[in-house]
C-alpha cells in the first residue's frame, strides 16, 4: 500500500476494504472470533471461493489473522487484529448510515 499513490484518502481505504464482502467480514469479526463455516452462515450469498479470497486478502493486508488448530478435521478461526480494529469507527458509521438508509427505503417503498 505504501508504494501506491492515491488521489484522496477515500480511494486508499476503498482499495483495502472495498471488496464485496470485506466490510461485512470485518464487521462480524469486531465482536467475535469466527470459524469459516460461521462466517459462511452469516454471508450465505458469498460462495466459499469468494469468501476464502476475501479472507485471504484481509489477512494479507493485516486486518485479520487466521489460526489453524492441528486437529482432525482441522479447526480454523479468524479474528480481527489491532490494525483491523482501527476500522471500528468507520464500520460503525457505515452501519449507522445503513440503518438510516434502510429505514428510509422501507418507508418510501411501503407508501407505493
Amino acid at each position: 500500500m505504501k508504494d501506491r499513490l492515491f488521489n484522496c484518502p477515500v480511494e486508499a481505504i476503498i482499495s483495502l476494504i472495498g471488496g464485496k464482502y470485506k466490510p461485512i467480514i470485518l464487521w462480524y469479526l469486531l465482536d467475535d472470533t469466527l470459524r469459516f463455516n460461521e462466517l459462511q452462515k452469516r454471508l450465505p450469498q458469498a460462495t466459499p471461493k469468494m469468501l476464502s479470497q476475501q479472507l485471504k486478502e484481509l489477512q494479507q493486508d493485516g486486518f485479520i489473522e487466521k489460526v489453524i488448530y492441528p486437529e482432525v478435521p482441522p479447526k480454523t478461526e479468524y479474528y480481527i487484529t489491532d490494525y483491523g480494529k482501527t476500522l471500528e469507527t468507520i464500520l460503525n458509521e457505515m452501519c449507522n448510515w445503513g440503518e438510516t438508509y434502510m429505514g428510509d427505503y422501507i418507508v418510501k417503498n411501503s407508501n407505493q
